[in-house]
């Protein structure tokens, strides 16, 4: 293990330091041990690095709220040890990252295996409200629920010490850095650009996932132009610790036969300099440059408006309001996506808690109630807590009138209860 300087990970290498690197990637809630199964094989063929997600296994509680920020910390950490090229097998969040990289720097990704992956996780209403679940209860609920997520019922029944284990990776977890990587998979979605991944792909997932099951590996193979489907049986979302053979089995096919020499085809750009070993650390990664503004002004506000009107009401409300938009609506619901949102809400100067704070105010003091449910569940997904909406609320009732408090009160409360227990 070493020191994990700002922006890097927690990581830790295991096999001879002369073989190509494989990085191995975690699931969310898990450390780089749900791994140890696969270590004694595959380092009889390959030097691995294994990491940790941040606040995840003792490392450093440093939050990233992005799949992206997620894969420069883990590039500017293997630039420290100076690795440049490798082969790449992550789990769930884990293998979002690595089709993050083979998408941003592919001639740095020599073979791809994507394990309990998706290119879209679920509904980002769904990880938004686990969120708030974990802000408002902590990780216990998340714990709680772990095994029915990670194994089959029988493999739940049969192995109770190894579930135990599953559920303390859990419980140990950092909850901030938990509620940034719920948010780093709300976002993340690369659906349309599968087609972009040039490397040769390994998508391996168990038959009984409930969580990113065979259909999102099919969804993957499906769009990854050199991709390969394995379908574990007896597997549920965590299979490499479930099925530790048929997975390692699977793994050093695919890594023994797709690594290759890629890079004629995946040329390095001219930025990258080509080093022989040893091989010294590369410069920080470019930031993404922002779209051109049109000729004549800048850049229309409505689709990033759009963006963050999902992030803060959720898909389902805008789904619904949007649905509601017809001929004589329609201008109507461009121009609250576009002001509202595009303008005002993406503004630099609050930031979201503060803007729920203030418009949850607002509502109450307008007696514009029927927008309050909307908004209080926004304030959740932003960061406030239960008790601090009970104080804003207070608040109101000081200013605004008991009568106006009182009914705020009762919307408050039930779209609280709604969003904050725990699945049964």
């Amino acid at each position: 293990m070493s020191e994990t300087p700002p922006n890097t990970l927690q990581y830790r290498f295991d096999g001879p330091e002369d073989a190509p690197v494989l990085v191995i990637g975690p699931s969310l809630g898990t450390t780089w041990h749900m791994w140890d199964r696969q270590i004694p094989e595959l380092t009889r063929h390959w030097r691995v690095f294994r990491y940790d997600l941040p606040g995840h296994g003792g490392a450093p509680a440093r939050p990233a709220a992005a799949v992206s920020e997620l894969g420069d910390r883990l590039l500017a950490t293997l630039d420290g040890v100076g690795v440049q090229r490798f082969g790449y097998v992550g789990c769930s969040i884990g293998g979002a990252i690595g089709a993050d990289l083979a998408l941003r720097q592919p001639h740095r990704v020599a073979a791809l295996a994507l394990v309990a992956s998706s290119a879209r996780f679920g509904s980002a209403d769904e990880f938004r409200q686990r969120g708030v679940i974990v802000r408002t209860n902590g990780l216990e609920p998340m714990a709680r629920t772990a095994p029915e997520r990670w194994f089959t019922p029988a493999y739940a029944a049969a192995q109770p010490a190894i579930v135990e284990w599953a559920v303390q990776m859990v419980r140990t977890t950092d909850p901030g850095c938990y509620i940034a990587a719920c948010e780093a998979l709300a976002a993340f979605d690369i659906r349309t650009e599968l087609s972009r991944i040039p490397v040769p792909t390994l998508v391996l997932v168990g038959a009984e996932d409930q969580v990113t099951g065979p259909g999102d590996a099919r969804t993957l193979v499906a769009g990854i132009p050199d991709a390969r489907l394995a379908l574990v049986p007896g597997a549920s979302h965590l299979a490499p610790v479930e099925q530790p053979g048929a997975v390692t089995d699977l793994l050093l096919t695919h890594f023994s036969t797709a690594w290759q020499d890629t890079q004629a085809a995946i040329p390095m750009p001219d930025s990258v300099p080509r080093l022989t070993a040893p091989v010294q650390p590369v410069a920080e990664i470019a930031a993404v440059q922002a779209p051109d503004a049109p000729p004549g002004g800048r850049p229309d506000p409505y689709e990033p408006g759009m963006r963050l009107r999902r992030e803060v009401l959720g898909d389902a409300q805008v789904d619904a309001a949007l649905a509601d938009a017809d001929d004589f609506a329609g201008d109507f619901q461009e121009l609250v996506t576009r002001y509202a949102w595009g303008e005002v809400w993406s503004r630099d100067g609050l930031d979201r808690r503060t803007r729920s704070t203030v418009t949850l105010t607002a509502l109450v003091a307008s007696g514009r109630l029927e927008s309050l449910a909307a908004h209080t569940r926004a304030a959740l997904r932003n960061g406030l807590t239960p008790a601090e909406i009970r104080e804003v609320l207070m608040q109101t009732a000081v200013y605004c009138g008991i009568p106006a408090a009182s009914a705020a009160f009762t919307i408050a409360q039930s779209v609280i209860r709604a969003e904050t227990t725990p699945p049964a």
